[in-house]
């Protein structure tokens, strides 16, 4: 199964941290950026074909992903007419395939996932935000979308009142309100799992600046669409300094909980 992540905000929250200079997936936890952690997250449990919506800065994760495998091995570059590249020792990331579409600098979550549907290939497809990390168990994921049989499953955390809240009929979304000013409920943490349907249904005649968290998820949510996938371990999104600074403080101490790979 595909996974789309949304790699194309401007990040102005944690912009101390990224100084403008990268995007917010290369922003580092540890010596590496975050969009590796969330990518090495999904391809520990047999998710290795990517598709990346970029954005903002977006030859940043480019030029990243071109030069990936030289800058982790050995390599021998042979010059001349005829020049070669070979490449030592074990690499990682084998058999990863990142598609890096360029999808707007100004274009809302919702056009992000609009303009990638060419690539997608597959009845339906994961997506998560390239700014947030978690143990989340896909496999768990997965069973309970084709289970309840809907188009859109969303995985519901309770993190800091700060976020868009979800009003829940048992697992069933009846209503998503925007950013309430206090929430002890769930709110979506992102690692989604979507039917291809639902771009034909809810975003096929969206402008590119619709936001995917709005008019599309609250439509699927009033037409009955929509469930939660509720998720009780660790997740943590990097939405400022002090989130980033947290991300780093877990992975130098050696037990980042997201780190589900050897």
């Amino acid at each position: 199964m595909q996974v789309v992540i949304l790699c194309g905000g401007q990040g102005t929250r944690i912009r101390e941290v990224s100084e403008n200079l990268v995007p917010k997936p290369m922003i580092p936890i540890g010596d590496r950026p975050i969009i590796w952690h969330i990518m090495k997250s999904y391809a520990e449990q047999g998710h290795t074909d990517f598709v990346l919506c970029l954005g903002h800065l977006g030859w940043r994760i480019k030029e990243y992903f071109l030069n990936h495998q030289s800058m982790d091995t050995d390599v021998t570059v042979t010059l001349g007419h005829t020049p070669k590249i070979e490449y030592h020792g074990p690499y990682t990331e084998e058999g990863w395939t990142v598609t890096l579409a360029e999808t707007g600098a100004e274009t809302g979550t919702g056009g992000r996932v609009r303009r990638v549907a060419p690539y997608l290939t597959g009845d339906r497809f994961l997506l998560t935000y390239g700014d947030g990390v978690s143990d989340i168990d896909l496999k768990a994921l997965e069973a309970f979308h084709k289970d309840h049989g809907k188009q859109l499953t969303i995985s519901g955390v309770i993190p800091p009142g700060r976020f868009g809240e979800l009003k829940l009929d048992d697992d069933q979304v009846l209503e998503m309100q925007e950013k309430p000013q206090f929430s002890d409920r769930y709110i979506n943490g992102g690692f989604m799992m979507i039917d291809r349907s639902f771009i034909d249904d809810y975003l096929a005649h969206e402008p590119d600046e619709t936001m995917l968290e709005r008019t599309p998820f609250e439509a699927a949510a009033q037409s009955g669409q929509m469930m939660l996938h509720k998720h009780d371990g660790f997740w943590q999104c990097m939405d400022t300094a002090r989130d980033w600074e947290h991300l780093n403080r877990l992975w130098k101490s050696g037990n980042a909980p997201w780190r589900t790979w050897a």
